[in-house]
């Protein structure tokens, strides 16, 4: 039987967040519980080493956490992909925005599946969601001479290596209202997050999950 490739899972810290008032996107709370929180309870059932990709912070740290600075300062999301693929203790890592509050550990499992893939990238009909994507050290070569080009746009499959796409057909299964790749980067993200959650408790897996309503859905 054949050994499943390890993967690693890296969170994105981000900028500064001065829309949010400089606050740290990932310990805003959402039915109770943090945003890191509730992705940390999905990453750990998936990866074997869970760090973050950003500045140093005493949300990070005390949970346990490594934190690695950029490795090239100042170049956005790109630049947090590539350094978690540089840093990472696994050949696959898990990339994933501090604030996307909404990802399901089912969907996770999903992308975890295609392990064949030098890089599996959601597609939705916007495009690709490159801040919720595994992507294996094969990546990296692409990425780092994207950015010392100035190329720093994200949502673009790396080059010359293996990319598997889970289309919107496949993400409808796991996302029926649309809301997994939401994030929170503004007081209005906030204040429709919140409106989003509801908090089911399942009583199968000890974690919490999720279950969204639109607000149709409410009236």
């Amino acid at each position: 039987m054949m050994q499943a490739r390890a993967l690693a899972a890296a969170i994105l810290a981000g900028g500064r967040a001065e829309r949010l008032g400089g606050v740290n996107k990932g310990t805003l709370p959402l039915g109770g519980t943090e945003i890191i929180d509730r992705q940390l309870r999905a990453l750990r059932e998936i990866a074997s080493d869970v760090f973050v990709v950003g500045p140093e912070g005493d949300a990070w740290t005390r949970r346990g956490l490594r934190v690695v600075p950029d490795e090239i300062g100042g170049m956005g999301a790109l630049g947090g992909i590539y350094t978690a693929i540089v840093r990472s203790p696994s050949d696959r890592t898990l990339v994933l925005a501090c604030d996307m509050p909404f990802v399901p550990i089912a969907f996770l499992r999903r992308l975890a599946a295609e392990e064949a893939a030098d890089a599996v990238i959601p597609r939705t009909v916007r495009g690709y969601e490159p801040l919720c994507a595994i992507y294996s050290r094969a990546c990296a070569a692409d990425l780092r001479a994207r950015i010392d080009r100035g190329d720093l746009h994200a949502a673009i499959a790396p080059a010359g290596v293996r990319v598997t796409e889970i289309g919107p057909e496949i993400i409808a299964l796991y996302d029926r209202n649309g809301v997994i790749f939401t994030n929170v980067n503004t007081p209005h993200d906030y204040e429709r997050a919140r409106n989003l959650l509801d908090v089911n408790f399942s009583s199968d897996h000890g974690l919490t999950e999720d279950r969204i309503t639109t607000d149709r859905s409410r009236t």
